[in-house]
């Protein structure tokens, strides 16, 4: 990768995905993408990694280690954080002070955000898929980093109507703006779930200080009501620890195996969010041919975005036929969503 390649990336995660959601990140995105210096620290990153999350989630994990004034910038480190629009010359000295820290953390981390946010579009789609098959749901998450999805139904969520749904006596309460006219339609308790699998290339442990905090830096600073979510979702996590299977590997390689030991009166769920732009082009169309053959055999939910775009897909296989819908556009955080199925297609 070239630096210009590099500047292009902040410049778009500076304007795309942080305006309006972290100054200090936006602030800060816009500088890098004309530092040559810290441009080419990037190149120690991993190929295909997010890197302006990678570089600010790197300086976020080691910042609270030690005495720097760029802390005074940092929300989730001050109840008064200064300007944002002050804070380049500190972070480029912190990058600076920190060269090999920082090297080691952008080759061998990765992106994996565990974003509980996003559970709150993903249970109207859960409750879609039981609604249809009337039948347990066995999930199967790509990219599942700790699990903290895989607990969907173990927290409660509110919308516009004020009314919890979910798990009603979760200490976590998830909100979420639905920005359509016609609102999915929401069961009152989570549906049931029969088998929880999750395949990762690295998974992070919870118990494990590193992998813990790792996940926790790569929250924005502003973000007091992620952080939040993050450690109620990681103490539910531990509760069900026992119920639930982490596997490290590939996780498309993974798939077929995976999903022929699940019980056969359930749903197959295969479901990732934000993280097939991470997959290069050849292992997303095997993918879908696994997908495609697991349809073949049983009935199968694909839930997913960012294969070809960022909206929320649901593809059905059933019967040997193949039905495949756009289901939402969301926020990538989970802040809001639109549910794009008409009454119609929902029946």
């Amino acid at each position: 990768m070239t630096n210009q390649h590099y500047s292009v990336l902040f410049l778009r995660f500076s304007v795309q995905e942080c305006k309006e959601s972290s100054g200090l990140y936006e602030c800060l995105a816009k500088e890098i993408a004309g530092d040559e210096e810290l441009l080419q620290l990037c190149e120690h990153a991993r190929v295909g990694q997010p890197v302006p999350n990678l570089l600010l989630g790197a300086v976020h994990y080691l910042l609270p280690k030690g005495d720097h004034p760029l802390q005074r910038f940092y929300a989730s480190l001050t109840s008064n954080p200064d300007r944002p629009e002050n804070a380049f010359p500190y972070f480029k000295d912190f990058c600076q002070s920190h060269l090999n820290e920082i090297r080691r953390l952008l080759a061998s981390k990765l992106v994996q955000t565990n974003e509980v946010g996003r559970c709150a579009y993903l249970y109207p789609a859960f409750c879609y898929m039981y609604e249809q098959t009337k039948r347990p749901l066995a999930l199967v998450e790509l990219g599942s980093s700790a699990g903290l999805q895989l607990i969907w139904d173990k927290y409660a969520y509110r919308y516009q109507n004020g009314l919890i749904h979910g798990n009603q006596d979760s200490p976590l309460i998830l909100t979420s703006e639905v920005k359509t006219e016609q609102p999915p339609a929401l069961m009152k308790s989570s549906p049931p779930v029969t088998a929880r699998i999750g395949l990762d290339l690295h998974i992070n442990n919870l118990e494990k200080s590193e992998d813990y905090h790792w996940l926790k830096a790569l929250i924005w600073p502003e973000h007091h009501v992620r952080r939040d979510a993050f450690e109620k979702a990681s103490a539910l996590f531990k509760e069900e620890a026992s119920n639930i299977q982490l596997v490290e590997g590939n996780g498309v390689e993974l798939l077929e195996e995976t999903v022929k030991s699940l019980p056969s009166d359930s749903t197959v769920c295969v479901f990732h969010t934000h993280v097939a732009n991470q997959i290069p082009e050849k292992e997303k169309q095997i993918l879908v041919e696994g997908i495609n053959r697991l349809g073949k055999q049983r009935e199968v939910f694909h839930l997913y975005n960012n294969m070809q775009d960022r909206l929320l897909h649901l593809d059905r296989m059933t019967e040997g036929k193949s039905y495949r819908r756009t289901i939402g556009r969301t926020d990538g955080h989970g802040r809001w969503f639109e549910w794009l199925l008409s009454p119609l297609e929902m029946s």
